[in-house]
């Protein structure tokens, strides 16, 4: 029993929800989100709930029941609230910068690095040292900012790099001199 797929999903005011050949469109305040859905996985409307229900008991299938029911849940959160990460980069030198759809960032390397910003997300550098991405696809949101990340993880021994605002990064000791 999939206890994350056999949650209802309360729909907002002001969000519909849409299901037309295995494809369900979700379109509130901030804007419009769809996802495909598998085919033994049915979806019903009641009054303001969503039911996620399945056809069968095949291993492939229970793993998308729960699956299709958390995307759906994150598409109406996308759509009502957004979603946002938050990214700070430690070191000297290392900055972000936006230079009009690219993201220049200079993470010790010897030459910048650019990256191109996805359609359907905003970036905000309130400092040179500190970045926001906000959307409303989760998936975006987060794929992004680890791509970020990727450009210079935190090192061990000094803490330098690209790490989420939250993120607590384990110290290493570095070599004791004899």
């Amino acid at each position: 029993m999939s206890r994350i797929g056999n949650r209802r999903l309360v729909i907002p005011e002001g969000v519909t929800v849409e299901v037309k050949d295995n494809v369900v469109t979700v379109t509130g305040p901030k804007g419009s989100l769809s996802t495909a859905v598998a085919k033994n996985i049915t979806i019903t409307q009641e009054e303001n709930e969503l039911v996620v229900t399945r056809s069968n008991d095949e291993n492939k299938t229970r793993a998308m029941h729960g699956t299709i029911n958390a995307n759906i849940n994150n598409m109406i959160i996308g759509v009502t609230k957004g979603y946002q990460k938050e990214i700070e980069i430690i070191g000297v030198g290392y900055r972000f910068a936006l230079k009009g759809n690219k993201l220049v960032i200079n993470a010790g390397y010897s030459h910048p690095v650019e990256l191109e910003i996805p359609q359907g997300l905003t970036v905000e550098v309130p400092s040179n040292t500190e970045l926001t991405i906000k959307g409303i696809d989760k998936i975006k949101v987060g794929e992004f900012a680890a791509n970020i990340r990727k450009v210079r993880p935190p090192e061990p021994y000094k803490g330098k790099g690209i790490r989420y605002k939250d993120e607590h990064v384990r110290r290493k000791e570095g070599k004791k001199a004899a």
